[in-house]
């Protein structure tokens, strides 16, 4: 298996919901836009997904719904779990499927040690016949990925890139030096710095909305037009903290409800965003449209 290119600005896709079950039709659609837009690709089935309270059956659903109008841009599709033989028979569903590869966390709730976290990667490593992308998010987990156990897992030819949401600058720039694997931003807040220290790119819920303005700055970024992606940041930073204001997706669902790309309904135990929330993403949105297009 040779080495893929993660480089560019990825989107984690919310999961339209319509009457309880999976809109397909309102997923294609959103695909199709941002695409348009300029996105490298998809990440199905994420966090923003609601991937948690979805059935196996669904996310796959959903995937086939992501890959009918991707018109080639790459899919990356998540794998979470805690038990690694069901794991290894979701995945191989999966990559049966034309995924790019798959983006997996570790095993949520067990808080295994990181001898454990090796030996989980690599067995999904082994047996995916597509690259696997590490999604190193503790603050879901419950568990941290140390540096020695991320480079001792960059080691593993098929495990080519991580999701950087360990929270740990040094840890970022660390990974970046060694140059094994492609990083990506995972935080939103977090895209300019790692761009400039030289990640790949990013994976960023916020670019549901405003996605070519996202696209700008990254690609800003990788050709170190650094006043250009400033300029771009600086605009867009308030409105990815309005959007990460409540729990994610909820923000994000009631904007892309209010552009009509979908309606504004999620999974239990996740809620719409509060009237306030919405409020204030909105003047946030508007205020990043204006100095955008000033």
């Amino acid at each position: 298996m040779g080495r893929f290119d993660f480089s560019g600005l990825w989107v984690p896709l919310v999961t339209p919901f319509r009457g309880g079950r999976v809109d397909e039709a309102a997923m294609r659609r959103l695909v199709r836009h941002l695409g348009e837009q300029g996105v490298r690709g998809f990440v199905v089935c994420g966090s923003t997904g609601e991937a948690a309270s979805l059935s196996h059956v669904e996310q796959l659903a959903v995937l086939d719904a992501v890959l009918s109008e991707c018109r080639g841009r790459p899919v990356l599709m998540g794998l979470a779990g805690t038990q690694l033989d069901e794991m290894l028979g979701r995945l191989r569903d999966i990559t049966q499927r034309d995924v790019a590869g798959v983006l997996i966390s570790a095993p949520y709730y067990l808080r295994p040690s990181q001898a454990g976290l090796i030996v989980h990667f690599q067995a999904l490593a082994d047996a995916s016949t597509v690259p696997v992308v590490l999604y190193d998010v503790p603050s879901r987990t419950g568990v941290a990925m140390a540096l020695p156990t991320l480079l001792e897992l960059a080691a593993h030819p098929n495990i080519q890139a991580i999701k950087d949401c360990g929270g740990d600058a040094e840890q970022t720039r660390a990974l970046i030096a060694d140059g094994r694997l492609a990083v990506l931003a995972g935080d939103d807040d977090n895209i300019f710095a790692t761009l400039c220290m030289g990640g790949a790119g990013a994976i960023a819920a916020s670019a549901h909305l405003l996605p070519e303005h996202f696209v700008s700055m990254v690609s800003a970024l990788r050709a170190d037009r650094l006043a250009d992606a400033r300029r771009l940041y600086h605009a867009l930073t308030p409105l990815t903290h309005a959007l990460f204001a409540e729990p994610n997706p909820s923000v994000f669902k009631a904007l892309l409800a209010q552009q009509g790309w979908m309606l504004n309904e999620l999974r239990a135990p996740h809620t719409p965003a509060t009237a306030e929330g919405t409020r204030r993403a909105l003047a946030a949105l508007a205020d990043a449209q204006r100095q955008l297009a000033g």
